[in-house]
């Protein structure tokens, strides 16, 4: 299992991201693993947006749907409960200046026991999560 982040989509489909030939290679190590794909809709609302001010609004909308369709991305969804629990570490990790959708990400990861976040954001290892590639 392993959660995907904003990063990690928007470094596939950027190709001028720093990270994307990492993030491209990962892909692929994760399609031939079969591992199963994690997200928030959170996460997804950052990266919908983020691909459209990047690419195109157009280009962003298809993903959207694809994300949105697929079997093999499930999408994570906070309560009430999750959000309140995501202030706490938005308030203990205040001083490394973590976004709230991290914050939840980091909610959604313990509830459902996923260790480990295909990202580029530091704020998953500090937060004490394992992070790929």
């Amino acid at each position: 299992m392993i959660f995907i982040d904003t990063g990690a989509f928007l470094a596939r489909y950027i190709r001028r991201d720093q990270h994307h030939d990492a993030a491209a290679e990962h892909w692929k190590a994760l399609q031939v693993d079969r591992r199963k794909l994690f997200t928030s809709n959170f996460v997804l609302d950052e990266t919908i947006t983020l691909l459209a001010r990047r690419s195109t609004y157009r280009f962003a909308a298809e993903r959207a749907r694809k994300f949105l369709e697929t079997d093999s991305l499930s999408i994570l969804r906070p309560d009430k409960e999750d959000e309140l629990a995501a202030l706490e570490f938005f308030d203990k990790y205040a001083d490394q200046k973590i976004s709230f959708t991290d914050c939840v990400s980091f909610v959604l990861m313990y509830k459902q026991r996923i260790k480990c976040a295909f990202t580029f954001d530091r704020h998953f290892t500090i937060a004490g999560f394992d992070v790929e590639p």
